[in-house]
This record gives structure tokens, C-alpha cells and sequence, in this order.
């Protein structure tokens, strides 16, 4: 223990020369998505994507996610899972190797929607193919940043899920206390137009990156629920 705190003394040392900011975070726990005791490290002070699982990379958005799906489905390894845009590692491994009918999918604008491309099946969040109460749980994460309809998404969402089921979902707050912002529009050959600063995130199958087109606020609460009331 003595030796591998003074590694860490070390590391944190060099790394403040080389880092832009002084910052190092460390603590032993538990990683829902690789199930084992491990240490979380962070050399970042925005720890909801540096805040790592040292054995399986995981952040803590993942582990929340999979922490509300053990507590509130418990039996979700024989449920159906229908996850849109998911990670290579983190909860979407562990969703993928536990659930027997977990099925996940990619947007690919410029393909067949419905089809299976590259083992993922092709979706628009805001028009999806499959059929009504058609899964029990929708996943997605850091995904409704990136669509230009949500109310359209949380409607599609509705739609497909069967009585009892759940869309669990992570979404970076940045605006927090501020309402929700429109941050781009779609123009009508399909890129966006932006209308703050332009802003993409990364995205692994397209290496142009996602755009930003929402930058929620904490009213996302009240923005979901409006999106599904029925107007006559």
C-alpha cells in the first residue's frame, strides 16, 4: 500500500508539470459495469468524463446509468433493450454481454433505415422502424444533445415501449439553472446551422463528429413530459 501510495505521489507530480491544471483524484470502490473492487482515477477536475474506472475505463455517468437500471429492472438481462448510439466499453459492454435481447443501433443518414449495417442496426431516433411496445427498456446516452426534434425522439420512444417500460437516459446539464437552448437547426441538405458557437462531440462512426444542437437545462424535466402530451 505504502509503495503504490508513493507512486501516486510520483505520478501526480509529473503530471502537474505537464497537465494544464494541478488535479489528481483517487479513490477504491466498486464498477458496476466491470463488477469488480478497482480504484477511480481522475487527473481532471471535470470528473463526469475523467473520473475512470482504472480497470474497464468506465465514467460515472455509466455507472450511474447501470446502477438506476440494476435498481429499477432487476430482471433486465430477460427484458428487451433496444440502445441507440452506444459506447465500445462501459454500461452499453455490460448491457450487451448480460441482456439476451439487448439490440443496439447507429445513425447512419444516407442508409436504409431499418437495416443492419456494420452489426448495428440503422435508426433515427426521431422516426424509428421498430414496432409499437416493441422493447421494455430504451437506452441512450449523451445521445438527445444531439438530435434536432427531441419531442419527436421522446414521442418515438413512447411509442415502442411496452406498458411498464422505461427510456433511461444520460444528457449533459450545461445550462443548468438557465432554460433549455435551441443550439442548431437543420438545413435542407442535412448539416447543421448553427445558431451559438458551432460545437461537435466525438462520434465512432462518423469521424466528422455529432453536432450540438441542444445545451439542456435542468427544465428538461418538465421539457419531457410536454413533448408527450397529446393535443387535441
Amino acid at each position: 500500500m505504502l509503495g503504490s501510495t508513493f507512486k501516486r505521489r510520483i505520478e501526480k507530480r509529473i503530471l502537474s508539470r505537464l497537465l494544464p491544471h494541478d488535479f489528481y483524484f483517487c479513490v477504491e470502490g466498486y464498477c458496476l459495469c466491470c463488477q469488480q473492487n478497482t480504484e477511480f482515477l481522475s487527473y481532471d477536475p471535470w470528473l463526469r468524463d475523467y473520473f475512470r474506472c482504472t480497470g474497464c475505463g468506465s465514467i460515472p455517468r455509466q455507472r450511474a446509468l447501470l446502477k438506476i437500471v440494476d435498481l429499477c429492472y432487476p430482471n433486465w438481462p430477460q427484458l428487451t433493450i433496444h440502445e441507440s448510439s452506444p459506447s465500445a466499453g462501459g454500461a452499453s459492454a455490460r448491457l450487451k454481454e448480460g441482456c439476451r435481447n439487448y439490440l443496439a443501433s447507429q445513425y447512419f443518414p444516407d442508409k436504409p433505415f431499418g437495416s443492419v449495417i456494420a452489426g448495428y442496426r440503422n435508426e433515427n431516433l426521431e422516426a424509428l422502424t421498430f414496432c409499437d411496445e416493441s422493447a421494455d427498456i430504451v437506452i441512450t446516452q449523451d445521445v438527445l444533445e444531439h438530435v434536432y426534434d427531441p419531442r419527436a425522439v421522446f414521442r418515438e420512444v413512447a411509442r415502442i415501449l411496452r406498458p411498464g417500460g422505461a427510456h433511461i437516459f444520460t444528457v449533459p446539464i450545461v445550462n443548468k439553472y438557465r432554460p433549455t437552448q435551441l443550439w442548431a437547426t437543420k438545413n435542407a441538405d442535412g448539416t447543421p446551422q448553427f445558431l451559438h458557437g458551432p460545437e461537435f462531440h466525438g462520434n465512432p462512426v462518423d469521424p466528422k463528429g455529432s453536432p450540438v444542437t441542444m445545451h439542456w437545462g435542468y427544465d428538461i424535466v418538465d421539457y419531457v413530459p410536454r413533448s408527450l402530451r397529446i393535443e387535441h
